[in-house]
């Protein structure tokens, strides 16, 4: 059984965790909120990385920022034991543990040894990779230069491989790589991994995969030049791709850039679903889809530019709401079968219709995303993929989908909006397929009261397990639907809009990610209710009470 590992503030008992004695006079520690760090001192232990953060509360007062704290942070007997208990922790990642285990390392005699001195940097960001560095003793911090200031990104230890990632993209170095220790390293050149991969196969595949998790980080991350486009923040990792936050120079466009994880590119199959995406919904131009407005092959993987967009998926809305008001959700699910028909007289089944592949921009516009298994209506190309509580029974069965496939998933998804809930919950793929097979999608109001009951009658109609007792056609839903949609437009017409209200929200800039997914919360509310939210953005404000 692994023991507790503590957090800084119960070593340190400084009273700034949440709840804590001094947390309501210097606020909650920035450490115990941070949960972009992985590895060793993931999710909750992110207190454990104290010495990355900056605003910590150590020797009775408010620290820095890391780039003036972190001379005095190494020196820390908190952060020592840390670093002594990451040294033991048996990381998988480790390429030492790899070695060992996979083949012979005797290679290693043949390999230079160098020495680091404490506080030296040995790996400057943006310069072209020659070398990796293996650590034989000591560690080093992986930082992250970006707009002039430095943001901790990782920190490696004995075992660990330094520089991997530049040498086998071929980009530019990501990050800066200084010497926390005095430390003894081997140097190895990429004439060096070639000449290992030849011997041991297995080797390049691990390798990429410590590229592909080192990516995987909400870390702050360095500008990466793609094409003709610079991707500038992580903002979403999925199975088999990361999705950055970009933008076009020259046009001056934001975009995001879906990669695609460097591993995954050696398994074909998983190359070839990524490409198709890409090229379904290049040809596909409606309000209610996603756009991509380029495709890039390079530094060893592909990149889909796409449109970017501002609010949340569908899935996070129900997590944070509860359940999606009936004449909101009616609203909703009349855009998705606008994308859907489109895309079906564009003779394209999506396939993978679920709430985390349907996005609500902020003003409302519900975009389909995600067109990784859609297939031309009528193909006999049979992908099991997608998201198995939404798959029709046909699907599961492994017989050829048509238009009524995705109208299923459409009301297993808008059961789920309307009662916060699942129709067939079973954690057990079994047992859920079964009840897929046999059972169709129950009536919503008998888990929510007051529902319309044309939104009821829509819900089970989609669900039937039969196609032939679904709708026939996305039309035929939508002609469902008109009626709610044109109810709710008229609610908001006959609203007095005479009044008004002024709400100050007072913050810190660490605050903003989480205040804004409330206001979002609140946003939608006020519009189910027939109101209209507002809100301004004043510029910084010092010392306001």
């Amino acid at each position: 059984m692994t023991s507790k590992k503590s957090n800084c503030w119960e070593y340190m008992k400084c009273g700034r965790e949440p709840g804590g004695k001094n947390a309501a006079e210097f606020g909650v520690c920035p450490a115990a909120q941070d949960t972009s760090f992985d590895g060793l001192n993931r999710g909750k232990n992110g207190g454990r990385i104290c010495w990355a953060v900056g605003g910590t509360f150590c020797g009775g007062k408010v620290q820095g920022t890391f780039a003036e704290k972190r001379k005095s942070c190494i020196h820390c007997e908190f952060y020592r034991q840390v670093r002594k208990e990451q040294g033991k922790s048996g990381s998988q990642s480790r390429f030492l543990k790899f070695i060992s285990e996979n083949s012979d390392p005797s290679f290693l005699k043949q390999l230079t040894g160098r020495h680091f001195k404490a506080g030296e940097r040995f790996i400057t960001q943006g310069e072209s990779a020659e070398e990796a560095y293996l650590i034989e003793s000591g560690t080093c911090l992986i930082i992250v230069e970006k707009n002039g200031e430095l943001f901790p990104a990782g920190h490696r230890g004995e075992g660990d491989i330094v520089g991997i990632t530049a040498i086998l993209t071929g980009e530019p170095r990501h990050a800066h790589a200084e010497a926390e220790t005095e430390m003894d390293v081997w140097v190895i050149r990429n004439a060096d991994i070639d000449d290992i991969s030849k011997q041991n196969p297995e080797l390049m595949t691990f390798l990429t995969e410590i590229v592909a998790h080192r990516f995987d980080s909400k870390r702050p991350v360095a500008d990466r030049q793609i094409g003709k486009y610079i991707a500038t923040d992580i903002i979403g990792t999925g199975g088999y791709s990361i999705v950055y936050k970009g933008i076009h120079p020259g046009l001056h466009m934001p975009v995001a850039i879906k990669m695609m994880r460097h591993d995954m590119v050696m398994n074909s199959e998983f190359y070839r679903t990524f490409c198709n995406e890409a090229k379904i919904v290049a040809k596909l131009n409606h309000r209610n889809i996603i756009r991509v407005y380029d495709i890039e092959e390079r530094f060893k993987t592909v990149f889909i530019i796409m449109e970017y967009l501002e609010g949340q998926s569908l899935k996070n809305m129900i997590i944070h709401l509860k359940t999606i008001p009936p004449l909101l959700a009616a609203d909703f699910l009349f855009q998705i079968c606008l994308g859907l028909e489109y895309a079906h007289e564009q003779g394209i089944l999506h396939r993978d219709i679920n709430p985390l592949n349907l996005f609500v921009q902020t003003g409302d516009c519900v975009k389909i995303l995600d067109f990784g298994i859609a297939c031309p209506i009528g193909t006999d190309d049979f992908i099991f993929g997608g998201a198995l509580p939404y798959m029709s029974p046909e699907q599961i069965e492994g017989e050829a989908a048509d238009c009524r496939s995705d109208i299923y998933s459409l009301g297993v998804t808008a059961y789920e909006m309307l009662t916060g809930r699942l129709p067939f919950p079973d954690t057990d793929s079994w047992q859920l397929m079964r009840k897929n097979l046999s059972s169709d999608i129950p009536d919503p109001s008998e888990i929510t009261a007051d529902l319309p009951e044309a939104l009821c009658r829509f819900v089970m109609k989609c669900g039937r397990c039969s196609p032939e007792q679904r709708y026939s056609s996305v039309q035929e839903a939508l002609a469902e639907l008109r009626f709610l949609v044109k109810k709710r437009d008229e609610k908001n017409l006959s609203l007095p809009k005479q009044k008004m209200s002024n709400l100050l929200l007072i913050y810190r800039e660490e605050q903003q990610q989480e205040l804004s997914r409330i206001l979002e919360d609140f946003r939608v509310r006020v519009k189910a209710a027939g109101a209209e939210l507002k809100i301004a953005y004043f510029q910084d404000t010092e010392g306001t009470a």
